[in-house]
């Protein structure tokens, strides 16, 4: 037991383990995310999220032309 506690304190073999950490952990969310088609599909609706423009923040176009055209 002492000779695998060297082995993975050592810093040339404890990036070897954290990288196989991360990756199964990876591995695993990716699997978690798409084994359900109901989950996977809902994800896949979620890809174009960034993409959207989102102008609900915004004047309607009509009653900022109208508002233009007031001032002048």
């Amino acid at each position: 037991m002492m000779g695998l506690w060297e082995w993975i304190t050592d810093m040339g073999n404890s990036k070897i383990v954290a990288l196989l950490l991360f990756m199964s952990t990876f591995i695993g969310v990716v699997i978690f995310l798409f084994s359900n088609r109901r989950r996977a599909q809902k994800f896949e609706t979620y890809r174009y999220i960034p993409l959207d423009d989102d102008d609900s923040h915004r004047e309607p176009v009509a009653r900022r032309d109208k508002t233009e055209s007031d001032e002048q």
